[in-house]
């Protein structure tokens, strides 16, 4: 369990990952991403995350080359296709949540970069967030990126099929509320959403949640 003797997780490839995943991260210290993993979709939270906006909460989905039902291709290889512009969707998606929100206009260019960067590799356009968020949010988290043969290094604690998932998770984390600009003022706080939203809503100051969410994971 974390928090004993694992100093590192494995969640691979996510895209903007919910904030329950970095708090399990932040507990662990070192983020462990496996190009080579296969069987994407049992998953399916390495192209879709979910953001809360004036229509309520959305799941946007990156959307890739072949299909995902038996997808046996490893993460390094899965190409993103351009189907149905989805890039400006998502950007539009994100502006019409987040637009408003206290911290937008702070990281709104790297963002975007990102958003409309033309990657043609699902595991380039998750590295892009995830750096985006790690460095703006100033988290105290090492991330590593293994290929083929590496020495993973020491202990790890494997949460592939345990976090990210359609159903929610069964790991033994406190969620804690924060400041949501549209659920919190509608229907109280939402758990279980990117942590883009925390970003957003709460900056830099998002570190103390997900420390806070840490601690209860270790315990």
């Amino acid at each position: 369990m974390l928090g004993s003797s694992a100093t590192t997780v494995v969640m691979g490839g996510m895209c903007a990952a919910s904030v329950r995943c970095y708090a399990a991260a932040l507990a662990a210290g070192t983020l462990m991403v496996d190009l080579d993993e296969r069987r994407l979709p049992l998953r399916h939270s390495h192209h879709r995350y979910r953001i809360d906006g004036p229509n309520g909460v959305q799941t946007l989905t990156v959307p890739l080359v072949g299909s995902t039902n038996n997808m046996m291709t490893p993460l390094r290889d899965v190409l993103i296709s351009e189907h149905g512009d989805w890039r400006r969707l998502h950007w539009g998606a994100l502006f019409s949540a987040y637009g408003r929100s206290p911290y937008f206009d702070y990281v709104a260019d790297d963002l975007s970069r990102v958003i409309h960067g033309g990657q043609r590799y699902l595991h380039e356009f998750n590295r892009g967030l995830h750096e985006v968020i790690v460095d703006f949010m100033d988290l105290p988290l090492a991330t590593r990126y293994l290929a083929a043969g590496d020495d993973v290094g020491g202990p790890v604690e494997d949460l592939r099929g345990k976090m990210g998932m359609k159903k929610p998770d069964a790991m033994p984390i406190d969620d804690v509320p924060y400041y949501q600009m549209w659920t919190g003022q509608a229907t109280g706080f939402c758990p279980g959403l990117s942590i883009l939203d925390l970003m957003m809503n709460m900056g830099r100051e998002g570190v103390i949640t997900l420390l806070e969410m840490a601690r209860s994971l270790k315990s």
